[in-house]
């Protein structure tokens, strides 16, 4: 990946203290480190940073919204990012790669590059679930993938927890979509599988 220059802090002739910046965070960073799930994205990155003579600490707080495919109907939805963070940028004679707890810079270094530490923490800031809020997904894609409603399948529910017998009613709806549904892979060319038979 090439280094974003955007995302870099010189601190080479800073007096000992303590720095404010504030960076965006949008689609050209996430591009840059080839994001699978992030399609676009903008927050707003404020960072604190305390020189001292041996090493570099950042507080680093990242508020906005994110761009993803929504889990459920696979449309992009918006995802909110809170986070809050610190991370450590230390001295070394060694050229030592970036764990995750240290940004290690040889001693000559003049600035500190931040931005795979701000990828990652949007990133880590991700929600499990990445879905549009109830009743937001396209109800077209919804439909595609709803073949049985809510309620039938609770009818089928409390029919089976009652142990009716499995012939007419529900259990007909049951086998006539499966028929249906070994009709269309048949269609599209695929073998049907084989259904269980007690």
């Amino acid at each position: 990946m090439e280094r974003i220059e955007e995302y870099a802090i010189p601190f080479r002739g800073l007096e000992s203290g303590v720095y404010d910046y504030a960076f965006r965070l949008r689609r050209p960073l996430f591009e840059a480190f080839g994001s699978p799930d992030i399609k676009d994205g903008d927050c707003a990155a404020d960072v604190r940073m305390e020189r001292r003579d041996n090493a570099l600490s950042f507080e680093v707080k990242i508020t906005g919204a994110v761009t993803v495919p929504c889990d459920r109907c696979l449309e992009d939805c918006s995802v909110a990012i809170d986070f809050e963070g610190r991370i450590e940028a230390r001295f070394s004679d060694e050229g030592r790669e970036y764990d995750g707890e240290v940004l290690w810079l040889l001693p000559g270094a003049g600035e500190v590059d931040l931005a795979q530490y701000l990828y990652e923490s949007v990133v880590l800031s991700l929600p499990y679930q990445r879905v549009h809020p109830e009743g937001q997904c396209d109800p077209a894609m919804m439909a595609r993938f709803s073949i049985v409603s809510d309620e039938e399948f609770a009818s089928i529910e409390r029919a089976a927890s009652a142990g009716e017998e499995r012939c007419g009613g529900q259990w007909d709806k049951l086998a006539a979509l499966r028929e249906r549904l070994a009709a269309e892979e048949e269609a599209s060319g695929e073998e049907p599988e084989a259904a269980e038979t007690k």
